[in-house]
């Protein structure tokens, strides 16, 4: 039977992390669970209107502004091949439409249609009661202070 202190050191030629290791390597854990989590809700939320995350991402990163898929997969950081998948769709969809670029005459911009935006509308207002009902649950204050922290991290990681 082993003895107790095996249960609590590590193994020979294991190799332990700091204190600080040990933490961000937790947050990195709780990071990929809670992006699992936001992945299933915004499922959730788009389904309703016929639609999946990707698919409202995109209509909404073009809400404001027209983009082309290039902008568009930068800004989020997806492979350009499958946000064009996803922009075909809405186009044949009647949710988007593809119009001339006065900055480039082959990248087209991306522009919801005004069904598209009653859906993207739709979506975002079930998202807000959800999120102003589990930011409440949570408090702004610590939300804000998490943020800032994985403001840092990002930072930090970018700097390597």
């Amino acid at each position: 039977m082993p003895k107790r202190q095996d249960a609590v050191n590590p193994a020979e030629g294991d190799i332990a992390r700091t204190p600080a290791g040990d933490a961000l390597t937790t947050l990195i854990l709780r990071v990929v669970f809670l992006s699992h989590a936001f992945t299933a809700k915004g499922e959730a939320l788009a389904k309703p209107t016929g639609q999946t995350l990707a698919r409202w991402v995109a209509l909404d990163a073009v809400a404001d502004t027209p983009a082309t898929v290039a902008e568009i997969s930068r800004r989020f950081g997806y492979a350009r091949q499958s946000v064009q998948r996803v922009a075909d769709l809405l186009v044949q969809d009647g949710l988007a439409t593809y119009e001339d670029n006065p900055r480039h005459r082959r990248a087209k911009l991306l522009r919801p249609t005004p069904r598209g935006r009653r859906i993207l509308r739709a979506i975002n207002s079930d998202q807000k009661v959800w999120s102003d009902a589990l930011g409440a649950r949570i408090g702004e204050a610590d939300l804000t202070s998490a943020s800032r922290v994985l403001d840092r991290l990002l930072a930090a990681m970018h700097e390597e």
